[in-house]
């Protein structure tokens, strides 16, 4: 199915050169390794009630199911990214491939909250590859070819991981229904198998030379470790910002003060913040993959949340629930997949961003149906369109050298986002996802999603994805 959509997106005028074409023979390894996390990060949002009664843990609690796999995942993403641009993605993706099915095993068998929240740790550094693997592989065809991949390829990656993030919730109430919630964490064993499958059957192995050149380089695991330092310490004052937890900033700022002194000074930094620093417009993507993750990530856990405790729904129900946003969110990647231009996608985004949150405020306890479904109508166009601008504006402005690393620190700061959107959840909700806790987020989500429309209002350089200079030199 994904290579006959790929076809579809990337077909042209004229036909295609098959001996310059993309190698379709990658696409079922890069789309399955790119959506193993985001369809764990969704599956999850209607299993946390579930697993909250199983263990008696309040949602203050059963946050941490969420926080811990973003936690990971910001920190590896990147890290892997650069050993990806270093030594080609099949190690990489084999190992995490590994890691996913472990992980899904222990979950199976977790006998406590504790051991659930490890499950999600390893499943976080697991689920880490797939996406710099298939942005990588993606540049490296280009390379391969003498000319740029298809948007199709771009736009494909984006409604694959798109789908299942919108598909996670009802599959993880069909899940819920036939075999509990350990059932959510079980799925993650067929496919890492067919995970492994794919990715020692097509995906290629490094050249001598590549090995060779790749032994040369020397890994700044001392920025790594401080970069680490540094999120670790963040995130975990984001779990829970108190004053009597005013270390945690401290560390944060002495690790980021450590890791910009190395990576300036060294030679091969894991992260070269010269390059960053004068990339104006790859820096603002990242700021705004950051607050429109926010927001997604709000509604994807907050409004799941309340649809079983404030609304009464069941898992399954609430699952069901989203399907509209799926739909909707497919059908508008589909229809604009084929476009690169990013500007355009944002702007409309946003605004479909605002009208979603304010219809959060006319609902209660006793709304009617129709109204859930117009709620995840209208939030299924943003998810259409802003995912697939973001890939594309990292595309297009990161350097191909380090194509690997950007795209997982793509990533980072979406984790970052869902971590900010797990903590905004906890304080608004408390002991119960309630109806005057949703209105709450919904104000704190208007909020940011204005201040990410501005960031799109203001940055011109957006214009230049896409236009009529960018395509002919496709």
């Amino acid at each position: 199915m994904i290579e006959r959509l790929t076809q579809r997106l990337t077909r042209r005028r004229g036909g295609a050169d098959p001996a310059g074409a993309f190698d379709r023979r990658l696409l079922a390894p890069m789309m399955l390794g790119s959506v193993l996390n985001p369809v764990n990060s969704s599956i999850i949002s209607v299993s946390l009630v579930p697993i909250g009664a199983a263990f008696g843990a309040p949602p203050s609690q059963t946050a941490w199911l969420v926080s811990a796999l973003y936690l990971a995942t910001a920190i590896g993403q990147p890290v892997v990214g650069r050993l990806i641009d270093l030594y080609g993605p099949r190690r990489l993706f084999l190992a995490g491939t590994t890691l996913t099915g472990i992980a899904g095993l222990i979950g199976l068998l977790a006998p406590n909250l504790g051991a659930l929240i490890v499950a999600r740790v390893v499943l976080g550094f697991g689920t880490c590859a797939g996406y710099p693997a298939s942005m990588y592989l993606i540049r490296s065809e280009a390379r391969r070819t003498g000319k740029d991949s298809p948007a199709g390829v771009l736009a494909t990656l984006a409604i694959a991981n798109q789908t299942v993030a919108i598909l996670g919730p009802p599959l993880g109430g069909l899940l819920i229904g036939l075999g509990g919630w350990r059932s959510t964490f079980a799925v993650n064993l067929p496919l890492a198998a067919a995970g492994l499958l794919l990715g020692a059957l097509r995906l290629p192995k490094a050249s001598h030379e590549e090995r060779a050149a790749a032994k040369e380089v020397r890994l700044d695991l001392a920025g790594m470790a401080l970069f680490g330092a540094m999120l670790v310490s963040l995130l975990l004052f984001l779990m829970e910002p108190r004053a009597d937890r005013w270390f945690l900033p401290v560390l944060m700022a002495v690790a980021a003060a450590g890791f910009a002194v190395r990576e300036l000074r060294v030679a091969e930094p894991f992260i070269d913040l010269r390059v960053f620093g004068g990339n104006v417009p790859l820096l603002l993507t990242y700021a705004r993959a950051l607050l429109v993750s926010v927001v997604s990530y709000v509604f994807l856990y907050g409004y799941t949340q309340w649809l079983q405790d404030g609304r009464g729904l069941t898992a399954s129900q609430a699952g069901l629930a989203q399907l509209p946003m799926f739909l909707t969110g497919i059908a508008v990647s589909t229809v604009t997949g084929r476009r690169a231009a990013a500007r355009g996608k944002l702007l409309v985004g946003g605004v479909g961003q605002i009208v979603g949150c304010a219809l959060l405020l006319l609902l209660q306890p006793d709304s009617a149906v129709w109204l859930l479904i117009v709620v995840a109508l209208v939030f299924g166009v943003p998810q259409g369109l802003i995912n697939l601008a973001l890939q594309n504006a990292v595309y297009h402005q990161a350097d191909p050298e380090r194509m690997g690393s950007s795209a997982g620190l793509l990533r980072t700061f979406l984790y970052l986002g869902a971590m900010v959107a797990a903590c905004a959840n906890g304080a608004f909700f408390g002991a119960r996802a309630d109806t005057g806790g949703l209105h709450g987020l919904a104000w704190f989500m208007l909020a940011i999603t204005g201040l990410c429309l501005a960031l799109t209002v203001v940055d011109r350089s957006l214009g230049r994805i896409g236009s009529e200079d960018s395509s002919s030199a496709r």
